[in-house]
């Protein structure tokens, strides 16, 4: 069963920082490339960020300047860290990651289940 498995959300103060995580699981043959997207409560879903397989990244301007991301390509995982964070932060983070199960797929877009960020005043 191939899926995404995120972790490292929670509640923090303005100016705080979080790491989120997001481990994909199961039989993969490759994974391309691998984003963090967030929603607000009431918002249309953004992009925070893209990173391709080599390391090449792209930032939507809110985060630029303030947050990071990673990847392990030996342990299938995206990391999200993010500093300096503001009240306007707060929503519901998502991994994405565009993956390959065997020679005969596709490529086939996966998502995570969502982690919770909250940023207060």
């Amino acid at each position: 069963q191939v899926q995404l498995v995120e972790s490292g959300g929670g509640s923090v103060q303005a100016g705080g920082s979080l790491r989120l995580s997001c481990a994909a699981a199961g039989h993969i043959l490759s994974i391309n490339a691998m984003a963090w997207y967030r929603q607000a409560l009431g918002k249309q879903r953004e992009l925070v960020a893209t990173i391709t397989p080599s390391g090449t990244t792209n930032y939507g301007e809110s985060a630029k300047g303030r947050f990071t991301i990673s990847r392990d390509n030996a342990k299938k995982s995206v990391f999200l860290q993010m500093n300096s964070l503001k009240p306007e932060d707060t929503g519901l983070y998502y991994c994405n990651a565009r993956m390959k199960m065997s020679l005969i797929d596709g490529w086939s877009d996966f998502w995570g289940q969502g982690t919770q960020v909250t940023v207060s005043s």
